[in-house]
Order: structure tokens, then C-alpha cells, then sequence
């Protein structure tokens, strides 16, 4: 059990990183307290919380301890001078604009591992630059991603297209502006990697198919826009399965017609990393970019973070708007942010949120958007909530349910009170239920197709895509199976079919609300502020658990939870704790993961990809 210090320390890691550029001052400059005010000025020295007359790590560590603490609490006093944004909460937020008064030297910024916090931190101080982080990350991914890293070992293949150009004017843009106005937004200057189904106007946009190479658009995805409004860099586009369908991350996008390229997980490149959102999942874990972005219709989020030890977010359905990126199945599909903390998360996922017309069921989420998802970031979250969850999810790979009856313990000590739940009538519906992405996915895709494909590209339609030579070979039409290849039996979804699934009172459509409304009635009667389950077992999935959160629309967010042992099934292989709530409960699942992953501070860095030299 961590100590609260070491918790907040653990939570941002950031006091190595700005103690190493922490000015020292002559001794004659702080040979007493009234020397060393004067000399550093009232703009570093009123945020002081710790008596040394300048804001400090230490001081940073205080705040971070201090997340979730009140103007109604009883230790506002001592911190509300840090409210800086005055809403009445001390959060990351407060945290991040307090770093700008940190006086540094030419310390080192170390890239490998650092937090969105750390990267602002280092930034405001004039420690590194974004242009200078932005290049840093295109140099990892040229060293990195397409070369073996020793013998017997795979080539990540996480990254499909480098904007180099237009990632440095916009590192540019972003030093300028903090340069003018100082810290504008928690993503100023930090870059980002996409996976290759979201709509970019400065990079093609693929899906992961070759037979789509050519497919620049003019315009971004919605969510794209919010990134960019934030000052984030987009850097590259994330390797993906083609265009979407498996979870092996396989893609055929930039190889030669009838190649193909598989993803390999970081941390043991014999093994994929997941899918369908493999490549952000590999290339987060590796540190190729600050954040990831991926989507999620059975899990394609939550399994790479599952197996690249990754926090993932699939949000509710409808919060994050998915205009501009290919779809699989309109009616599970869902963005999401992919990172190496929770906090990071969380202020990726305030970028994205908000309602667009382009996706009409993004008005649900009128009213229910916090100010930020980081003001619930709290190492106290879990004290006296209830958490429930079914045995049945457990499954039975002993890793697995090792790690599960650790988590368990660990979420009590926290404060959690932790019990099993009875399963529902029509609870097996729930998770029987398939995924839309074989009854859908022709109608979905050509409504993308219609809209956004670059007319140049001549595949024009599912059935148009099964006859293209560039694509993955065992996919489309061959000698040996003409009619029940994956995208030749999909196209010949007829528009009947799709209604009779996915239309207004289509089985699909009827049975998705009737799993929302069960799960929903569970928790109320049970009285529970979330489910948990093992998000997968190591390098492998639970089946029944990816299905829960998008056969209800309900919110997901999976944080680590461990790793398998020796005399283990795989020893190393990573394994997730999974958070479900109900509509729209995104906050409160973010800090019930921030307060459980810093109890525990699970995630390992991969070993093959360290620091450049």
C-alpha cells in the first residue's frame, strides 16, 4: 500500500523530472527567506505551499495529494490559494497551471514515459520545447517501429503515416502561442497519434487498407477538430486491422498489393498487440507519441490497453462524436483516448467531447459533461463506494484470477466496499449479443464513403473493396472461397437485413436498450457505483467481457492490473481491471481507475525501447 505522498509522486512522476531542473540558487540568494522572495519575485513565490518562499516539486506534491479537496472540505485553507481556475476544486488542472511558476535551470527533460503534466511542466519552464518534443517522437518512431530490436525479435509496424512536416509548423504554432499567452490548454504543444480510421486534412486517412492509400480528405474528424482547437500536434496515423474487422491488427495500407504487415505488442513482440486499434496500442505503449486515440465496437480499445498496459476509455455512446471516422457498425461504434496514465486520459478525453450535428446522438450528452473529466481525479474516489462484481466474469486463466482477487483486495483498501452480484434475468442476452459489424458494416461504410472518401479512390463500396488487389488476400474474392469471404458476405447485406438488425425496432437495436436498461436496474437495485471485471486475460480475451459495454452503450474505462509471473501461462503479459457505469458516468469511472492506479502503479515501461541516446 502506498502512502499518499508517494501516490501523488507516483501519479504524475514528476518529481525526478523537475527536481532535475529545479534551480539551485547561490547561497546568497537564500541565505534567509526574505532573500529568496525578493530574488525569485512574487509570481514564483505565491503559490508557495511547503515555507520555502518558491514553488517547488514538493509543492506540486501537495496539490497532486490534494486532487478532489473542496472549497466545503476542511483543508481548503491550506490549498485554495492553488485553486487557480477558482471552481472550487483543487485538479490537474490547478496542478498543471501551478508548474509555470517552477524555476528551472537546463535540467534534462526526459521524453520516455513522460505524463502530459510533466511534458507542460517542462514546456512552461523553457526546459524543451514542443517542437523539440514533437521531433523527438518522430525520431523514436524512425529508430523504432519498422526495425527488430535484436534477434528473433519483430518489428513493431505501429505506425502507418509520419506527419513530420505538419506536426513541427503545428509544435511551431504552439510554442508561439505559449510563448504570447502562456498555458492555454492542458494539450498545447503535445503530440498525438490517431489510429487510421479517423479523418485527417494533413495525412490520408486508410483504415488500414491498401486499397485506400490515396484517401486524403479536406476535412477533420469532429474529434480531430477538438484536438486541434486544444493546440494538440497530431503527429501520425496508428496502424489498424483493416478496417477494423479482427482484433490481429492486421493491415495491408502502404504495402504492395497481396502484403501485408502485422502489430506487435512492445512488450513481447512475438505477440500482437491487440486490435483492432493495435498500432495506438503499441505505439503508446513504446512511447512514440504523448497520446492515442482508437475506437472501440467489441473491444478494439480496451483489448490493446489490455495487452500494451495502457488505460483505455470507451466512452458512452453518444458522448464523443464519430463524424469523420470510418465506421464499422454505427450502432457499437465509439473514439477513445489510449494512455499511459489515468490522468492523461482524462485530459484527452475533455478535447473530444461536445455535441455535433454530424452525429446526432451526440445530443444526448446535453448537461451531462463535467467542466473536466480531471476534477474526479481523486486518491480518495473509491472510499465508500460500492463495487460490484459477477464471479462468471472471472474466467479461469490463473493470471487472470490472480490478478482479479488482488484487485479486489486493493479496491477494498482503498475504501471500496466490494461484493458479488447476482446476474439478472436477460442477463445472457446481454452478452450473447453480437456485433453489429457483419449486419452493418456495408450500410455504415458506404454512408462514410458517400460522404468523405477523396474521389480519386476508386473503391467505392464494400463489394468494390472484396474485388480490390490490395488488400488483405483472404478478406476479398478468391478461387477457393468466392462468396464467404469476410467482405464479400458482408456486402451482400441487403438493406432489408439491416433494417430487420439495426433499424428502429430492428432485433439489434431493441435488444441494445434492453441490455442498458438491465444492467442500469442491476446497479440501481444493488445500489453499486460501478461493475468490474477482467478486462482480458494476458495476450488473450474474455469474450463475454469485451461485449458487456457495447451490448449496453454503457462507459468503460480499463486501467492495468498486473502482469503474469514465471510459471505462469505468459510470463510478462499484462492483464486489465475493467470499470463499467452508467450513461454518461465517465468521471466518476476515471477517478475510481486514477484512485485504484495509484494505489497500485501497475504499469511497466517496455524494455526494448528505451531513450535514445
Amino acid at each position: 500500500m502506498k502512502t499518499p505522498t508517494s501516490r501523488a509522486i507516483a501519479t504524475l512522476a514528476i518529481a525526478g523530472t523537475l527536481t532535475a531542473g529545479a534551480v539551485t540558487l547561490p547561497a546568497t540568494a537564500v541565505a534567509d527567506d526574505t532573500a529568496s522572495a525578493p530574488f525569485l519575485m512574487p509570481y514564483y513565490t505565491e503559490l508557495d505551499l511547503t515555507g520555502d518562499h518558491q514553488v517547488t516539486a514538493d509543492d506540486l506534491d501537495v496539490i497532486a495529494s490534494a486532487f478532489g479537496t473542496t472549497s466545503t472540505d476542511a483543508g481548503w485553507a491550506a490549498v485554495s490559494k492553488v485553486d487557480l481556475d477558482t471552481d472550487g476544486v483543487i485538479t490537474v488542472a490547478d496542478l498543471a497551471a501551478a508548474s509555470q511558476r517552477i524555476i528551472y535551470d537546463d535540467g534534462p527533460f526526459e521524453l520516455v514515459e513522460a505524463s502530459v503534466i510533466e511534458m507542460q511542466a517542462a514546456m512552461n519552464a523553457g526546459v524543451t520545447t514542443s517542437v523539440e518534443i514533437t521531433q523527438a517522437y518522430i525520431d523514436r518512431i524512425a529508430a523504432y517501429d519498422r526495425v527488430a530490436q535484436g534477434e528473433g525479435q519483430r518489428a513493431l509496424n505501429s505506425i502507418v503515416t509520419v506527419g513530420s512536416a505538419p506536426a513541427l509548423a503545428a509544435a511551431a504554432a504552439a510554442d508561439a502561442v505559449r510563448a504570447e499567452s502562456g498555458l492555454t490548454s492542458m494539450l498545447l504543444g503535445i503530440p498525438v497519434a490517431l489510429k487510421d480510421n479517423y479523418n485527417t486534412l494533413d495525412m490520408p486517412t486508410t483504415a488500414g487498407c491498401g486499397c485506400w492509400d490515396g484517401n486524403q480528405t479536406t476535412t477533420d474528424a469532429f474529434m480531430v477538430e477538438g484536438l486541434r482547437a486544444d493546440g494538440a500536434v497530431i503527429l501520425a496515423k496508428a496502424s489498424m486491422d483493416e478496417f477494423a474487422v479482427n482484433l490481429s491488427s492486421t493491415f495491408s495500407a502502404g504495402q504492395a498489393a497481396g502484403s501485408t504487415l502485422d502489430v506487435s505488442s512492445p512488450y513481447n513482440t512475438a505477440r500482437n498487440a491487440g486490435g483492432s486499434s493495435g498500432g495506438t496500442g503499441a505505439s503508446i505503449a513504446a512511447n512514440f507519441a504523448a497520446l492515442g486515440f482508437g475506437t472501440d465496437t467489441g473491444g478494439s480499445i480496451r483489448i490493446p490497453s489490455n495487452y500494451n498496459q495502457l488505460v483505455g476509455v470507451r466512452p458512452t455512446v453518444g458522448l464523443a462524436s464519430r463524424d469523420g471516422i470510418v465506421p464499422l457498425a454505427l450502432s457499437q461504434d465509439t473514439g477513445g483516448p489510449m494512455a499511459r496514465s489515468v490522468v492523461d486520459a482524462a485530459v484527452a478525453l475533455d478535447a473530444v467531447v461536445g455535441i455535433d450535428d454530424g452525429d446526432p446522438v451526440t445530443a444526448r450528452q446535453s448537461g451531462l459533461v463535467p467542466a473536466s473529466y480531471t476534477s474526479g481525479l481523486s486518491s480518495t474516489a473509491l472510499e465508500g463506494t460500492k463495487i460490484g462484481y459477477v464471479p462468471a466474469m472471472i474466467g479461469s486463466n490463473a493470471s487472470t484470477v490472480r490478478l482479479f482477487n488482488a484487485a479486489i483486495a486493493d479496491l477494498r483498501a482503498q475504501g471500496a466496499e466490494v461484493v458479488e452480484v447476482a446476474t439478472p434475468e436477460g442477463w445472457a442476452a446481454i452478452l450473447a449479443e453480437g456485433s453489429g459489424s457483419g449486419p452493418e458494416f456495408n450500410h455504415d461504410l458506404q454512408i462514410y464513403i458517400d460522404a468523405y472518401l477523396n474521389p480519386a479512390v476508386t473503391t467505392r463500396s464494400l463489394a468494390q473493396i472484396s474485388e480490390s488487389p490490395n488488400i488483405i488476400p483472404n478478406r476479398g474474392i478468391t478461387a477457393s472461397n468466392p462468396n464467404n469471404a469476410t467482405y464479400v458476405s458482408r456486402s451482400r447485406v441487403t438493406p432489408e437485413a439491416y433494417e430487420a438488425w439495426a433499424g428502429p425496432e430492428g432485433t439489434h437495436t431493441l435488444q441494445l436498450a434492453r441490455g442498458k436498461q438491465i444492467v442500469t436496474a442491476m446497479m440501481e437495485a444493488e445500489g453499486l457505483d460501478a461493475l468490474v471485471y477482467p478486462t482480458g486475460n494476458p495476450y488473450g480475451t474474455i469474450g463475454t467481457n469485451m461485449r458487456l459495454s457495447p451490448n449496453t452503450g454503457l462507459p468503460a474505462v480499463t486501467v492495468p492490473m498486473g502482469q503474469a509471473v514465471e510459471g505462469e501461462q505468459i510470463p510478462g503479459g499484462g492483464a486489465n481491471l475493467e470499470f463499467l457505469g452508467r450513461d454518461f458516468s465517465e468521471g466518476a469511472l476515471l477517478g475510481f481507475a486514477f484512485d485504484y492506479e495509484q494505489a497500485t502503479g501497475h504499469r511497466t515501461p517496455p524494455t526494448l525501447y528505451p531513450a535514445l541516446d
